[in-house]
């Protein structure tokens, strides 16, 4: 039995926007029912064409699927296409409280519904999927491209992560191969982009402080307020990062997932490899 939060369930029990919207100004449609899931999503603008004014949903899949498709559609209303074009699938399941991970599939297909939706507005392409090249997963028909999109994405690191967040390798497992490699590529891509983190001599607790501050206003902090959240430096006792979540993430049941996660692997990426983040309790 999978582990669904309150919400998840709230919006698969009575999801909202069903439907399809007449005459939409974009319409989205991803996945297939031979793999399992399947969403259309359209949307219609104001009559200025500034904002959302409504968004509607068809889907085919599991709880996570209807929960995440219902949650997209809220989220993007009211936004302008830009700010639309910004919502990662990350949002969609932190709107959510949080998915399993065998079921961040079903965000990422949410994310990429939306995509093709605002692209179908801009150029008028139906097609039901932007994202092109070589296939990896000849199963679930998943290209090179759409794999690097969600690596880059949520910083992944395994095959099995891939597996949880767009179905390849989940087949067969000829695959699992081709998909390490494509993880490697966008790692060393990140690497040569990342900024370097200071060598030589040891580093001042001002110094270190100044880094962490410096990497949380930069990497974390914008993450956590689009979601109504924030994080405060609280302490710093030798290679211990003591933080405290503030706002809609101070009552987060994923808080402690977000601390070890996202945070302390920040840190150690951009400040010192040694630093371990623990919660203000």
């Amino acid at each position: 039995m999978w582990d669904y939060t309150g919400k998840v369930l709230e919006h698969f029990r009575n999801p909202r926007n069903v439907g399809l919207i007449k005459d939409p100004d974009g319409v989205g449609e991803v996945g297939s029912l031979a793999c399992g899931d399947a969403l259309k999503l359209s949307f219609k603008l104001d009559d200025e064409k500034k904002c959302i004014l409504d968004a509607k949903f068809q889907t085919f899949g599991c709880a996570s699927a209807i929960a995440s498709s219902s949650a997209l559609t809220e989220i993007i209303k009211g936004m302008t296409l830009e700010e639309a074009g910004q919502v990662t699938n990350q949002d969609i399941a932190e709107y959510l409280g949080g998915l399993p991970e065998q079921k961040m599939h079903c965000s990422v297909m949410g994310r990429e519904a939306l995509e093709v939706a605002i692209e179908n507005y801009h150029t008028g392409d139906t097609s039901k999927k932007i994202l092109s090249g070589k296939v990896i997963c000849t199963c679930f028909g998943v290209t090179e491209e759409e794999i690097e999109h969600v690596v880059r994405d949520n910083d992944l690191t395994t095959v099995d992560q891939v597996t949880n967040y767009c179905k390849a390798g989940g087949g067969c497992g000829h695959c699992k191969v081709d998909i390490s490699d494509v993880i490697t590529k966008v790692q060393r891509e990140k690497e040569k982009t990342a900024p370097e983190k200071p060598v030589g001599k040891k580093l001042t607790v001002l110094q270190k402080i100044r880094l962490i501050e410096e990497t949380l206003e930069r990497e974390i902090r914008p993450m956590l307020q689009k979601d109504g959240g924030d994080i405060e430096l609280i302490d710093l006792d030798g290679s211990r990062v003591i933080v405290a979540m503030r706002g809609m993430c101070a009552h987060c049941s994923l808080s402690e997932v977000t601390t070890k996660e996202v945070v302390e692997k920040k840190l150690r990426e951009f400040v010192a490899d040694d630093l371990m983040v623990e919660e203000e309790k």
